[in-house]
């Protein structure tokens, strides 16, 4: 693992695999170094995977500017990656008449930012997009839209990989010595040099900068649970429906939102917490989640709920000390060499494409380079079977019968799918890094049909049973075979038997 690079990037969310993807147009050496066993198991992996437009950050910021520009080609970067993109619509709901004269403020501030095609509409104009919304009123956002985040953070890690960047998993950033030009990066493998640094640990970026000696910032992570409603509830909206902003709230409120792939979101909530890697999901908010998002969808019930899960956004500026923190895109004077970008939570999906630019062009003015034959503009990891006309499936079959067999029923995802998610790029095989590839295990039954099948193809791949994880790192799924269990009982039940027997000699 250890070796010499151009760039060495601290991070595999989509921030810094979308700089990768940028870099991998040119011929640099760049090694991406992700602490987990998989790209896209942080924020970038856990959130509503909203393409905002740039309506609710303040005008002027570096929210803005990023979050306008991404929005600007979000759709074009979707279709050359292969990734799931509607672009829905989004209502924002007035609940009263109280607060009806709040959407002209949040609608100036959109104009002001460039969103286009705003409207204020009257509860009865709602009523017809949404049938089943109740509100007084709400600002009508027709340029929002939704893409499928890890598919996006794992498709531009997988482009940049083929074409020649590095990336090292299971691999902690432990220390930053030396300076621009010889810098020196610890970790569990080894020391990893690089000319340049690019810190985009998310979570974890302000204390990356203070191993390389800058304290002027700190990430406090607040943590959003999310429920998953079964896509049979999936008519209940036909586009995004967010609350107005809470004044002085951690993020945007409840907000009832679609997926690409016909489920419902509720969440996120929005607690802070002390620790990063703090992904639990409780009672308490499964039930404060449903309750809000019941004052705009009535009806919903537990049983629409198929799972939850929580993602921790990286936060600069807490709401409860006041106050906004903006996106850090910057290059500081105790550290050059080291581009930092610190606090990129929300919207920094839709900003990526954005920031990915200009770190490039940063990198670019240090370290000329010419162009990358190998890089290629169009990209896809997984054919999506399930979205092919039946005629091209009847197609794919007759040239590959593991087309025809279906291994997760709940979301329809072939064996062969399920293979090509087994070899990927990254030599990623635990079983989250196939479900984020394929999505067999994200139905109703959450993995209860085709888990089994999936551990049996992975075996078949050359994994040893003992290995394999669901998560990478010491989530093993295995203790190891039913004989050697049995062996073991035998052997712990004759110890016992034995000193029994000495005991009762001794007496």
């Amino acid at each position: 693992m250890p070796g010499k690079f151009d760039v060495a990037i601290i991070g595999g969310g989509v921030v810094g695999c979308a700089i990768a993807r940028e870099l991998s147009r040119y011929q640099l050496r760049v090694a991406v170094l992700e602490r987990a066993a998989d790209v896209a198991r942080g924020t970038s992996g856990k959130n509503s995977g909203v393409v905002h437009t740039g309506i609710n950050v303040p005008t002027g910021s570096a929210k803005a500017r990023y979050n306008v520009a991404g929005a600007r080609v979000f759709e074009q970067y979707c279709a050359d990656l292969d990734v799931p993109f509607v672009r829905c619509g989004k209502v924002i709901v007035a609940l009263t008449e109280a607060e009806v004269p709040d959407l002209d403020s949040l609608m100036a501030r959109g104009v002001a930012n460039g969103v286009a095609d705003l409207e204020i509409i009257d509860s009865a104009t709602l009523k017809k997009m949404e049938p089943n919304i109740e509100g007084a009123g709400a600002l009508n956002v027709p340029t929002a839209a939704i893409a499928c985040p890890y598919t996006l953070n794992i498709a531009l890690a997988e482009s940049a990989a083929a074409a020649g960047i590095e990336f090292m998993l299971n691999t902690p950033v432990l220390d930053i010595n030396g300076q621009q030009g010889a810098f020196e990066l610890e970790t569990p493998g080894g020391t990893v040099s690089a000319a340049l640094i690019i810190n985009s640990a998310g979570l974890f970026a302000d204390k990356v900068a203070r191993m390389a000696g800058v304290t002027r910032w700190r990430i406090w992570p607040c943590r959003g649970e999310y429920l998953i409603l079964d896509k049979s509830k999936g008519g209940l909206i036909n586009s995004m429906v967010y609350p107005l902003p809470p004044k002085g709230g951690a993020g945007l409120g409840i907000h009832i939102t679609p997926t690409t792939d016909g489920n419902i979101l509720l969440g996120p909530s929005a607690d802070y917490t002390n620790d990063g890697d703090d992904v639990r999901t409780t009672a308490k908010i499964r039930r404060q989640l449903l309750a809000e998002a019941s004052e705009l969808l009535p009806g919903l019930t537990p049983r629409d709920v198929i799972t939850a899960y929580s993602g921790v956004r990286p936060k600069l500026n807490p709401s409860r000390i006041g106050g906004f923190g903006d996106f850090v895109v910057e290059e500081v004077p105790e550290a050059p060499g080291i581009m930092h970008l610190v606090g990129i939570e929300s919207p920094g999906l839709t900003a990526a494409p954005a920031i990915a630019d200009d770190v490039t062009g940063w990198v670019r003015e240090r370290i000329p380079a010419k162009r990358n034959p190998g890089f290629k503009k169009k990209w896809s990891s997984v054919r999506r079977t399930r979205e092919e006309e039946l005629a091209v499936i009847g197609g794919l079959i007759e040239d590959d019968p593991a087309y025809g067999e279906i291994v997760c029923r709940c979301e329809m995802v072939t064996r062969r799918e399920i293979i090509d998610a087994i070899n990927n790029e990254l030599d990623a095989t635990s079983l989250n890094a196939i479900k984020y590839r394929s999505r067999a295990t994200m139905g109703r039954c959450q993995g209860g049909f085709c888990g089994p099948r999936i551990v049996d193809l992975l075996i078949e791949h050359g994994e040893e049973p003992e290995s394999i994880t669901l998560n990478g790192g010491d989530s093993w799924l295995f203790m190891g075979t039913t004989e050697d269990l049995r062996a073991e009982r035998k052997a712990r039940r004759a110890k016992a038997q034995k000193a029994r027997t000495q005991h009762a000699g001794v007496k």
